[in-house]
């Protein structure tokens, strides 16, 4: 009797220990399973990303046979595509920095919201020494900004490239 009992009571720790595991691995399963649908759930009543554009006054606010929009917003940030020169001179820089600003009043913006400049450059020894004309544009207030040189744009002639970010606030 004692050896059926041992063999027993270790036959019914054996079936606990196993029942325990697959009621472990069903809730596993179910939260998994229960989370996922949560997930998706969440993710259709997120909003739908909103992007507004503009293009040089186009109709469509994009190009289509380049494939992009001068200016993109989204939620209270603007970026703004690149904008070429071919005149490494105060009066090209110049030119470049009043497109950029025409950019930006797309959105009501001016140069005191932009955060991030990228200006990309075939000669960036020349342009340190025009310096002042892009300063001028910012009026003291500089964004975060990287230069870049490199051996060519898009624009075969271009030895000027400059694109932005801007941040707008309710109030504008």
């Amino acid at each position: 009797m004692t050896k059926y009992k041992l063999k027993h009571d270790s036959l019914q720790t054996s079936k606990s220990i196993s029942l325990f595991f697959l009621l472990i691995g069903l809730s596993v399963i179910f939260s998994c399973k229960n989370n996922s649908e949560v997930r998706v759930q969440r993710e259709t009543e997120k909003d739908i990303l909103t992007k507004e554009k503009w293009h040089w006054d186009n109709p469509s606010k994009q190009s289509e046979s380049a494939g992009y929009a001068q200016v993109v917003k989204v939620g209270n940030v603007i970026y703004i595509s690149g904008v070429p020169t071919s005149e490494l001179n105060p009066d090209g820089i110049s030119k470049l920095y009043k497109t950029l600003e025409k950019c930006l009043n797309s959105f009501g913006a001016t140069s005191k919201n932009v955060v991030k400049e990228t200006l990309y450059t075939t000669d960036i020894e020349t342009m340190k020494s025009y310096n002042s004309v892009r300063k001028d544009f910012y009026k003291g207030d500089y964004p975060s900004a990287s230069w870049v040189q490199i051996d060519r744009l898009y624009e075969p002639d271009a030895k000027l490239e400059v694109d932005l970010v801007a941040v707008i606030t309710n109030s504008e």
